[in-house]
């Protein structure tokens, strides 16, 4: 999945994205738990169910590796660091990154020279509610949703939080980015945009599996400036998935 640019275009910026399995055998946990910081290994410690620290350990032992193979360093030397918000970044690196996960599986997206952020979610109707949108959602968003038909309603709830969410996690400002501060396109069908308060970010969103929201924002005013890029490798997640088979 590529975007082919126009003669005398300027190249699109790629933006990377791995997609990992995160219910791995014990030999892959294993290799995993040996790259972790002890930071992240006193994290993965603390949840409560096995499955949730097996998971844990494997999405951040693979971002060990991801990001090792493009600093060409051992992932365990991989230096991240926390900002003052709490968004990890690299030390001394242009290389940025951004990591999301539900269930199973999980997106990390990387580029270089662009802020950015994602987020993926399975579109569960019962955790929509016109409760939990007007808490969360700006006073546009909440309106356009009482337009959706019933039957659209949760796939317009999901993008809206993935877009909004993926915002938040690229500007990196944690909760001092207030929710209802920006508004995003959310009607099933239309582009995915941003309609207020986000100037100089651009958005691109689509379902890689029926009921599998995913967005991607980036720090740059458009989306044509920008392309998601798929790495292929054999018996990688994303080929056995059939995922990205097209531009979002």
């Amino acid at each position: 999945m590529q975007a082919h640019n126009s003669p005398g275009a300027p190249a699109a910026a790629p933006i990377e994205a791995y997609w990992m399995q995160l219910d791995v055998d014990d030999a892959d946990h294993a290799r995993f738990a040996r790259l972790l910081s002890a930071e992240e290994q006193q994290r993965a410690a603390s949840f409560r169910f096995d499955r949730d620290r097996r998971r844990y350990v494997a999405r951040h032992g693979r971002l060990r590796e991801l990001l090792g193979g493009r600093l060409g360093c051992a992932p365990q030397e991989v230096a991240l660091q926390r900002d003052d918000f709490g968004k990890p970044f690299i030390a001394s690196s242009a290389l940025r990154f951004n990591l999301s996960h539900a269930g199973g599986l999980a997106l990390c997206v990387i580029a270089a020279g662009l802020e950015i952020g994602c987020d993926i979610e399975w579109r569960h109707p019962g955790l929509a509610s016109p409760e939990v949108a007007c808490q969360f959602f700006a006073p546009l968003e909440v309106e356009m949703l009482a337009s959706v038909p019933a039957e659209a309603w949760a796939e317009a709830f999901f993008n809206c939080w993935t877009r909004k969410e993926a915002f938040v996690k690229g500007c990196g400002r944690g909760l001092s980015c207030g929710l209802a501060d920006f508004d995003v396109s959310l009607r099933p069908g239309e582009p995915a945009a941003f309609l207020r308060g986000a100037e100089g970010w651009s958005l691109a969103a689509f379902e890689p599996l029926p009921g599998l929201h995913l967005a991607v924002a980036a720090s740059s005013p458009s989306s044509a400036a920008w392309r998601l890029v798929i790495p292929r490798r054999p018996n990688s997640a994303s080929n056995r998935l059939g995922l990205f088979t097209r531009n979002p």
